[in-house]
């Protein structure tokens, strides 16, 4: 049977599984463009869902996680990169191929949330960069979207600490140099629960506290182990995932 190209998931719809290619080409990227590792692989659950939550501090951040999750995972990619030139379509197409979502960042993409809300429900990955910007890399912040699909979904959350492309002193959006070692560590999962009785706004606040605890720490700890440093502050507006109303929590009102 002939696979169709997929297309963008519309209103909170699931997207199409990654074609075997796509992983393939990230795969070349991480190992063979560059010199990628990983670590704690064996933290992410074989089956069910996961949400992966990861640092962003370079521009290929995106696409080389994509190729070195140990299992196949939609992340949330800014509508721009899908639209405008030809090289930008044509990127923007591979990534649908790769089953990626695209966030509109002006306004509360409620559709493209609800879109990885059903790949968790069906079992899946699904991945956010919780900062919603391109800075440090040191998730000393982040914003409310993640914290909301974790409590949606019940989901593990799987923190990730992607180092080495972009290191103190080299320009913003700068590519890291061929063949570079780079880092991808996986740490332990956690659950994020509301519990019975709290008013949303509270639950929301809490577990974006303890996403952000637990993907700090996690980046802290990575970076002691791996002896990289983490880029110079340089925060640039990369994914733009968004707040949510507290209102929106399963189970609570403000």
């Amino acid at each position: 049977m002939k696979l169709r190209p997929h297309s963008a998931p519309t209103r909170g719809s699931l997207p199409g599984e990654p074609f075997a290619w796509t992983r393939g080409v990230g795969k070349v990227f991480a190992h063979g463009v560059w010199n990628s590792r990983v670590l704690g692989a064996e933290n992410v659950p074989r089956t069910g869902p996961v949400l992966f939550a990861a640092n962003h501090a370079s521009i290929m951040d995106g696409p080389l996680l994509f190729g070195v999750t140990p299992r196949p995972a939609h992340f949330l990619v800014k509508s721009e990169m899908f639209t405008g030139s030809p090289l930008n379509r044509f990127v923007g197409w591979s990534l649908l191929q790769a089953g990626q979502i695209p966030i509109d960042r002006t306004r509360g993409d409620r559709d493209a949330l609800q879109s990885v809300l059903a790949v968790l429900a069906a079992g899946g990955a699904a991945g956010v960069f919780p900062e919603g910007t391109r800075g440090r890399g040191d998730a000393a912040s982040v914003r409310s979207g993640i914290a909301w699909i974790a409590l949606q979904s019940g989901a593990p959350v799987v923190p990730v600490a992607c180092l080495g492309a972009h290191l103190p002193g080299e320009p913003r959006r700068s590519v890291p140099p061929v063949r570079r070692r780079l880092t991808f560590c996986f740490g332990e999962p956690f659950t994020v629960v509301k519990e019975p009785g709290v008013p949303g706004r509270v639950a929301l606040a809490a577990a974006v506290e303890q996403v952000r605890v637990k993907l700090s720490g996690h980046v802290l700890n990575s970076l002691q182990r791996t002896g990289i440093q983490l880029p110079d502050d340089d925060a640039d507006d990369e994914l733009g995932l968004g707040d949510m109303a507290s209102d929106d929590v399963p189970g609570g009102t403000r």
